[in-house]
């Protein structure tokens, strides 16, 4: 199918009051390695299901150098981590071995508990090595926030991919443009990992409550306005939009889905509906009770775990 505005009239390149929010995110520095935090932020925590956006790099490391995320627990959300360069090694309390290369599609459900860890490889360590990409988390509705924890790993081979001109996408999650991702989702969602040329248009979906990019390379064009890498936008709903790209071209994460019914509480690794559900969380992974307790930590990974220390236990949510 075509997508070009050009083919569709009716679909500007934004418009006046397009953005309803833009967010810059705030850079952290993990040990070598930067991490830029979109959502949550103070202007806006969610984005459809989207509650947690972190773009994890460019990062460059030397021999021996690599990620270690010790084993850490999840409720009421589902993870996806989506690289651009380098690799993780993935474990999880579900028996999951996986390792993810980039333009694969790690999606694990936490639902009422999972744990899991991530770390660069030892293969991957005996070399000069390269980190970028994007990890999120999405609130599962209600209804499905006490679900068995699951786990699904594609290649990148069975994402669909649209293309029109000097614009192409591969949709990771959902649905969008008539096509479907084979990842299974909780509610309705769309991510898309979208690369254009110097001055190419892309329109975003338009059955989608709410929607917004985040570029990660090269600029965009909206409303006459440029926007650089490390940027993301949330457009008005029902608003029909499209951008367009700088001079260098630009690659961009475009995300969103229906809002869900009910407040979001997240601390820390947690986010659910209920803060008491919250509470009782963090009281298991403080018993570190892994026979008897909610929790269990990853098979070939558990000598170890993050623990919560006072600093993250005093922002508990009230």
């Amino acid at each position: 199918m075509s997508w070009n505005p050009a083919h569709n009239p009716d679909c500007p390149l934004g418009g006046e009051g397009a953005i309803e929010t833009l967010i810059i995110p705030r850079a952290r520095d993990l040990g070598g390695f930067e991490v830029r935090r979109a959502l949550p932020s103070p202007e806006r925590q969610m984005v459809g299901p989207f509650i947690f956006f972190d773009q994890m790099g460019p990062a460059e490391f030397i021999t021996d150098g690599g990620i270690d995320v010790r084993p850490h627990p999840h409720i009421g959300l589902g993870t996806v981590t989506y690289l651009y360069q380098g690799e993780f090694e993935h474990r999880d309390s579900l028996g999951t071995h996986q390792m993810i290369y980039p333009g694969e599609v790690n999606w694990m459900v936490a639902g009422r508990g999972v744990t899991h860890s991530e770390r660069t490889s030892a293969e991957t360590r005996a070399t000069r090595h390269k980190l970028f990409g994007i990890q999120t988390w999405i609130a599962l509705p209600a209804d499905r926030e006490d679900m068995a924890p699951d786990f699904e790993h594609h290649k990148e081979a069975v994402l669909p991919f649209i293309e029109d001109g000097g614009a192409s996408a591969r949709l990771i999650l959902g649905s969008a443009y008539g096509e479907t991702s084979p990842v299974t989702m909780q509610s309705e969602t769309f991510y898309l990992d979208v690369v254009l040329q110097p001055g190419a248009i892309f329109p975003m979906p338009d059955n989608h409550e709410d929607r917004g990019i985040y570029v990660t390379a090269g600029s965009i064009e909206v409303a006459g306005d440029l926007f650089e890498e490390g940027r993301m936008m949330v457009f008005r709903p029902g608003d029909r939009i499209s951008v367009k790209a700088g001079p260098q071209g630009a690659r961009l994460m475009a995300l969103g889905g229906a809002t869900l019914n009910e407040k979001r509480y997240i601390w820390w690794n947690f986010v659910s509906s209920s803060k008491e559900r919250i509470a009782q969380a963090m009281e298991d992974w403080k018993a570190a009770d892994w026979q008897n307790g909610p929790f269990r930590l990853p098979p070939g990974d558990d000598h170890e775990f993050i623990p919560i220390s006072p600093e993250v236990e005093r922002s508990r949510p009230a």
